[in-house]
C-alpha cells in the first residue's frame, strides 16, 4: 500500500463518509485484507475457528469473539455487535448467528459434522466488505468512549487525528482496537494497567501525521511487553509476546 506519507482526508469523526471516494474505499478494502491477514492468515477456514485454551469461537476477518451459553469473560464480545451492524444496515442475517454460538465448548466444535461452520464461513466470505466498514466504524466508535476516561484527552484525541489522516495510520486504528480492544474496561486490567488502544495512545508521543504510524508502533510494543510483564504466570503469555510485537511492527511507516 504505497507509503504511510500518504493523506487521506480528515475522517474524524466521520471515518465512514471517507467510503463515498473511490481511492479511500481502495484503502479501506486493504486495511481489511491486512486485519483477515493478521487474524486468520487470509484464509476461508480461518473465518470460523476456536482456539486451543480459549472457551469461545472466533469468527469474521477480525476473529470477533462469540460467547456459548453460559460462557462469560472479561474479554469484549464483539461478534453479536457486528450482527446487529449487518441488521441495521440492511443486511439479512442467517438465523443460525443469533443468540449464543451453537457449541458448548471447543471440542464440540471440532467434532461437529454437521456442516455449520462451513455455512458461516461461506456468509462471512461473502460480506467481506461489510466486516471491514464495522471495524472501522468500532475504531471510530472507540474514540468518544476513551475521551470519556483518559487521563488527558486532548493528547489522545490528537494522536488519533493524526493517524486517521494517513492510509497507515488508520490501519494501526482500526486493526489494533480489534486486536486488543478500545483500553476502556476496567475488567481489561493487569496490575491496574491496560493494553487496549487508550493504553497506546496514552504511551505516544505527539508527532506529525506522517511519523505518527511509527510511534504508534513503538507505544504498542511497550503497551504489549508492560502486559505481559503484568500477567499472572499460570497465563502462559510469554509464548504470545514475539506474535504481539510482529504484529505491532506492521504499524510503522513503510518506505
Amino acid at each position: 500500500m504505497g507509503n504511510c506519507i500518504k493523506l487521506l482526508a480528515p475522517v474524524v469523526p466521520f471515518i465512514l463518509s471517507a467510503l463515498a471516494t473511490h481511492s479511500v474505499a481502495n484503502e479501506y478494502t486493504h486495511i481489511g485484507q491486512r486485519v483477515w491477514m493478521n487474524e486468520c492468515a487470509g484464509s476461508i477456514q480461518g473465518l470460523v475457528s476456536w482456539n486451543a485454551g480459549e472457551r469461545f469461537p472466533s469468527l469474521g476477518i477480525g476473529h470477533f469473539i462469540w460467547y456459548p451459553a453460559g460462557v462469560r469473560e472479561a474479554f469484549d464480545e464483539s461478534f453479536p455487535k457486528f450482527v446487529a451492524y449487518a441488521r441495521a444496515n440492511g443486511v439479512a442475517v442467517p438465523a443460525y448467528f443469533h443468540g449464543a454460538a451453537p457449541w458448548p465448548n471447543r471440542a464440540s466444535f471440532l467434532t461437529d459434522r454437521s456442516g455449520l461452520a462451513n455455512q458461516m464461513r461461506h456468509w462471512l466470505a461473502t460480506h467481506l466488505e461489510l466486516q471491514t466498514q464495522f471495524l472501522v466504524a468500532r475504531s471510530q466508535a472507540s474514540l468518544s468512549t476513551m475521551l470519556r476516561v483518559a487521563h488527558n484527552p486532548e493528547n489522545v484525541k490528537a494522536r488519533y487525528v493524526a493517524l486517521s489522516r494517513t492510509a497507515q495510520g488508520l490501519y494501526c486504528l482500526v486493526d489494533y482496537v480489534n486486536f486488543k480492544g478500545e483500553g476502556t474496561n476496567p475488567a481489561e486490567r493487569y496490575s491496574g494497567q491496560g493494553w487496549g488502544l487508550l493504553q497506546v495512545l496514552e504511551e505516544m508521543r505527539t508527532v506529525p501525521s506522517q511519523s505518527a504510524p511509527t510511534e504508534f508502533s513503538r507505544a504498542a510494543e511497550v503497551v504489549m511487553r508492560r502486559r505481559v510483564k503484568n500477567s499472572p504466570p499460570a497465563r502462559g503469555e510469554q509464548r504470545w509476546l514475539a506474535g504481539w510485537v510482529n504484529r505491532c511492527r506492521t504499524y510503522r511507516c513503510t518506505r
